[in-house]
């Protein structure tokens, strides 16, 4: 499978990774994506510990719980210092899926809340790749 990685560093705007997930949500649902795209935010606080949340595990939280989450979590990065957040995409496409998967490691850092962020591509040839699996894994 090919397998790639898109990293978005937002910095400390919060409201541009709750915008850039909201996009992301909605097409996974609209286009019938699944598990072919999965989201994985990593959150630094000025206090040095990362705390990370899955977006697949959002959609499955009741939807009366959702906006709570997102008032808790722009105040967090309001009154937070210095915390970053870093978005990670996987795409998981089959290998007759290709053209699908070019497409949308095109179209996803074209997209407005994602052209604000530092973005990164990793592909499974490069270098990195290993080490940027392995930390999206251990992301919860």
């Amino acid at each position: 499978m090919a397998h790639s990685y898109l990293i978005f560093d937002f910095g400390t705007d919060e409201e541009a990774v709750q915008q850039a997930r909201h996009r992301l949500e909605s097409w996974k649902q609209g286009f019938r994506l699944g598990n072919k795209m999965l989201l994985k935010f990593e959150r630094q606080g000025s206090s040095g510990v990362d705390a990370a949340k899955d977006g697949a595990a959002k959609s499955s939280v009741g939807e009366g719980k959702a906006p709570v989450g997102k008032k808790n979590a722009s105040k967090e990065g309001k009154s937070e210092l210095g915390g970053n957040v870093r978005l990670l995409i996987r795409l998981d496409f089959s290998d007759h899926e290709k053209l699908s998967h070019q497409r949308w490691l095109d179209r996803i850092p074209s997209e407005e809340p994602f052209k604000s962020a530092g973005a990164e591509t990793i592909r499974h040839n490069d270098p990195a790749f290993k080490k940027t699996a392995e930390h999206f894994e251990s992301l919860d």
